[in-house]
């Protein structure tokens, strides 16, 4: 079996590893898919409104949902939690699906 070691002093001690070759490149792999996918992600611009006909006026050619910033998720009009609660507000829909929130299935038919 292939292994990659290696060796290093701490402290006046020295502290070694083996690592099987396997088990070593596919560290390798996972770091580099992670270290690129680090780089792309960057916080979208969500613009939340008090009331339905603000957030209508920012984006006349999209439907606008009620945003639960505390479950992460948005209603649609029509559903019963639509416009209710206090940790929400009224968004874009396409700004909450590209901020990553999911809808909610409550009250849907």
């Amino acid at each position: 079996m292939l292994s990659s070691s290696w060796s290093s002093r701490i402290g006046g001690g020295q502290v070694s590893c083996n690592i099987p070759s396997k088990a070593f490149g596919a560290i390798a792999i996972l770091i580099a898919i992670l270290g690129t996918g680090i780089a792309d992600v960057s916080a979208l611009p969500l613009t939340p409104f008090r009331d339905q006909a603000q957030a209508q006026r920012h984006c006349p050619g999209d439907k606008v949902v009620w945003l639960d910033f505390r479950k992460g998720v948005y209603y649609s009009k029509g559903q019963k939690r639509y416009g209710q609660g206090f940790d929400g507000s009224f968004v874009c829909l396409n700004e909450a699906r590209d901020s990553l929130y999911r809808r909610s299935l409550l009250g849907l038919r």
